[in-house]
């Protein structure tokens, strides 16, 4: 009679079953979160309310219009090339570091606007305003329209 215990083999975990569902689900939600395509999320520009600040003695101000012409501190210029805008802001700033407000209309292009913005940085402006309108809060009537009286 053999009375010595067995010896029993250790328990070994397999986790080539485990790493082959994460990897799996790693390439599931790699592919699904890169479906969501940028062009369709829904932007809503912030509105502005605040009170307006005082103007300094000298300034630079860059008006937009909605077809992406450029005026200087109330003068049109003749193009809308970047090199005009950086010559026309280097004369009215004379050498000076001045604050520049940047009024844009609401349907500019936007890439007139990145264009001051790029001419402002090669210039070295740090001080830069962007001039809104007091955001209009519209509340709802509660009496009625007068009436014309009959004749």
């Amino acid at each position: 009679m053999n009375l010595r215990p067995r010896r029993r083999e250790d328990p070994e975990i397999n986790l080539v079953p485990m790493i082959d569902v994460v990897l799996v689900l790693l390439i599931f939600f790699m592919v699904a979160t890169s479906l969501r395509p940028e062009s369709e999320l829904e932007i809503r520009l912030p509105e502005a309310a605040g009170r307006s600040l005082p103007n300094p003695p000298a300034q630079l101000t860059v008006d937009i219009d909605a077809s992406g012409r450029y005026a200087v501190n109330g003068q049109a210029l003749e193009t809308t090339a970047a090199i005009d805008l950086k010559a026309a802001l280097q004369a009215f700033a004379n050498g000076r570091h001045l604050p520049l407000t940047l009024r844009a209309d609401g349907r500019t292009p936007h890439q007139a606007v990145v264009t001051v913005l790029e001419v402002a940085g090669q210039l070295g402006l740090k001080q830069l305003a962007i001039a809104t309108t007091d955001a209009v809060t519209v509340a709802p009537s509660t009496s009625k329209p007068a009436s014309s009286p009959d004749p």
